[in-house]
């Protein structure tokens, strides 16, 4: 089969989707199958050597409105003459909008099916564009919503997504595929070495934390609750990987409360020294509500490092409160989870128990797994096309090509209008967002 992949986010970006894409993409090449993905330049990319599938970049304004993401500039020639060679059987878009909709409009002009993996809670991102975000969050919610009706399948990372957009009114076939996580990988680090490599005992307890270090990621109240836990745990230490805006908030907060020895921020990390990371803690710590799929939850787990996390969307179908961790109430305070977190510090045989079970957790969410089902919704996608008559069957003359151009582009833009009609609308809510705050 070739697929076609369309990303706004891709290698060497460090994110959720980025990866995502890099590991779909990479595990349906093993397989036999061309992929192709088109994404936008990154700084770096150029030397980026760890794709096999092919890979098309488009020219990008950088660090867009300050943050790490990418803006690609339309060049809508370069796409079109790598397609006409690549003679794509399926089209698969990451986003609702910017190189989601180049993806649109590539299906729509060579009558392929398309499908969406709504990865991201939008409306939590909105800070990057605007300072005062409620419309704007409305807006982004309204339009992946829409763009999801515009397409054949719709795939969620986890059942809390699949039952949100639904709710939201996305009336297209729903599938639920997790990102894989390489289990196998993880299951491997030495978490010893990585403790000597900071000035940590082999003894001390670790709570760590790993991901982009993001305002929506909810990380000052994750850096509060953990340094109020610390101070009542000598010995322990805070281990964070990763890197963003947020750093110099939580690096803050540890200094109020006199625990900046015991903070270590370690930065980016990838590679074998990632599995290192995750093996050097003892229990991993997550407050985020903005997920769609907990990839580093299940990351974790695979290294046999049980979760304490706030319930939300993505995580609760990877904590399993009580067998593999814990999973509070999400609107617990900090002090809440900074009790708990000593508790738990203080009962090793449960942490030994933990540990088990979230090794068995981890298992589920294999990269294996997760491709294989792709490529069978590919499939049954495709097969559906060709039963209702709806594929490409014969070469397309121009006329029926600008007609087809013509709708897409009308689609997108009545997409893009009723979303900003209904954004404005005070009175309309949007499913998580007014009514769920």
């Amino acid at each position: 089969m070739k697929i076609c992949m369309f990303t706004n986010t891709y290698l060497p970006h460090v994110g959720g989707v980025a990866r995502s894409v890099s590991f779909f993409a990479e595990d349906l090449y093993k397989a036999g199958h061309q992929v192709l993905v088109i994404a936008p330049t990154y700084p770096g990319n150029e030397t980026h050597g760890h794709c096999d599938p092919d890979v098309l970049r488009l020219p990008a304004i950088q660090k867009f409105n300050g943050s790490d993401f990418s803006l690609r500039i339309p060049v809508p020639f370069l796409v079109d003459e790598k397609l006409d060679d690549f003679d794509p059987d399926i089209i698969h878009s990451h986003h609702p909008y910017l190189l989601g909709d180049a993806a649109l409009r590539v299906a729509r002009r060579r009558q392929l099916p398309l499908i969406f993996t709504h990865h991201t809670l939008y409306e939590e991102y909105t800070h990057y564009i605007v300072d005062n975000p409620e419309n704007m969050k409305r807006f982004a919610a309204f339009l992946s919503t829409n763009y999801a009706g515009m397409c054949d399948r719709v795939i969620a990372p986890s059942q809390s997504i699949k039952d949100l957009i639904r709710e939201r009114g996305v009336t297209a076939p729903i599938s639920i595929v997790p990102t894989g996580v390489d289990t196998a990988f993880f299951a491997n680090g030495d978490g010893v070495a990585f403790r000597k490599s900071y000035g940590i005992s082999t003894g001390a307890m670790v709570i760590g934390h790993l991901g982009r270090l993001a305002p929506e990621k909810n990380l000052a109240y994750l850096a509060r609750a953990v340094a109020h836990a610390m101070e009542r745990l000598p010995e322990a230490h805070f281990l964070v990987v990763g890197e963003g805006p947020s750093q110099k908030e939580i690096a803050h907060i540890f200094d109020q409360a006199g625990l900046h020895d015991r903070l270590v921020l370690a930065g980016e990390i990838t590679g074998h020294t990632l599995a290192d990371a995750y093996h050097a803690m003892n229990l991993f710590v997550f407050a985020s509500q903005s997920e769609t799929q907990g990839m580093v939850l299940t990351e974790a787990m695979a290294a046999g490092v049980p979760v304490m996390a706030l319930d939300a969307s993505g995580v609760r179908e990877v904590v399993d409160d009580g067998r593999n961790g814990r999973l509070l109430e999400a609107d617990a305070s900090p002090e809440r989870f900074a009790k708990v977190l000593v508790e738990t510090a203080a009962a090793p045989d449960r942490l030994a128990e933990w540990i088990r079970r979230a090794r068995q957790t981890a298992k589920a969410f294999s990269r294996e797994r997760s491709a294989k089902e792709l490529l069978r919704l590919y499939e049954k996608t495709v097969r559906a096309r060709q039963e209702a008559g709806a594929s490409k069957t014969q070469p397309i003359d121009l006329w029926e090509k600008f007609l087809l151009a013509c709708r897409a582009e009308w689609d997108l833009a009545t997409e893009k209008a009723e979303s900003l009609l209904r954004a404005m609308d005070d009175e309309e809510q949007v499913v998580g967002i007014d009514e769920a705050g």
